[in-house]
């Protein structure tokens, strides 16, 4: 399945975008890629091969940004009972899909719920 440029420029911009968050790693447990940070994932980026459709997973624990994000086409909650804890598995290649500064602001949120307080800090000071 071919990966369409305009999902794939959302993807590699929220993987850099996440990437750069302070203490922030990449790893590739099931092989796809996530980003952690103090050993915790804060965002599932799955693969950019085209063998999966294109999509971001992030943890959302404010009421009106999470009910925000699974209006979007799609949009659903993430499974392995990952849902009822607030992560959403947000589809980058759905006409309508959101933005790529949209998807980082929702990186950034699920960071914040992950990351430890001193992380969070650094970030802050930035």
């Amino acid at each position: 399945m071919a990966v369409p440029k305009n999902a794939l420029k959302k993807w590699e911009k929220v993987r850099e975008f996440a990437l750069g968050l302070p203490g922030a790693a990449e790893e590739f447990p099931w092989g796809e890629s996530v980003a952690k940070v103090n050993k915790k994932v804060f965002v599932f980026l799955g693969v950019d091969d085209g063998s999966y459709p294109l999509g971001v997973t992030v943890k959302l624990k404010d009421e009106e940004t999470h009910a925000h994000a699974l209006t979007c086409p799609g949009a659903e909650p993430a499974g392995y009972g990952l849902g009822k804890a607030g992560w959403v598995r947000v589809p980058l290649a759905e006409k309508g899909a959101p933005h790529a500064d949209l998807l980082c602001d929702w990186v950034e949120e699920s960071y914040r719920v992950i990351a430890p307080k001193r992380l969070i800090a650094d970030l802050e000071a930035r």
